[in-house]
């Protein structure tokens, strides 16, 4: 995981905090929509960051199949 995406993690994580806090002390639902937006990124993020896993070759091949 590189420094770009634990920033955007970081920053999704607050806003779904700040999103809760204020919806709590304030009593309005429309805060809700931090929550979701925040749960949004950082899956978003997530996601996007993710490498697929390398491929796995058999003994006795080279990743020019199975020439030798």
């Amino acid at each position: 995981m590189n420094g770009a995406t634990k920033a955007t993690l970081a920053l999704a994580a607050f806003v779904v905090v700040l999103g809760a806090v204020l919806w709590v002390t304030t009593d309005r639902p429309y805060f809700a929509v931090f929550i979701v937006l925040g749960l949004l990124t950082g899956a978003g993020a997530w996601f996007t960051s993710r490498t697929p896993p390398a491929p796995r070759h058999s003994p006795g091949t080279t990743s020019e199949g199975n020439t030798p």
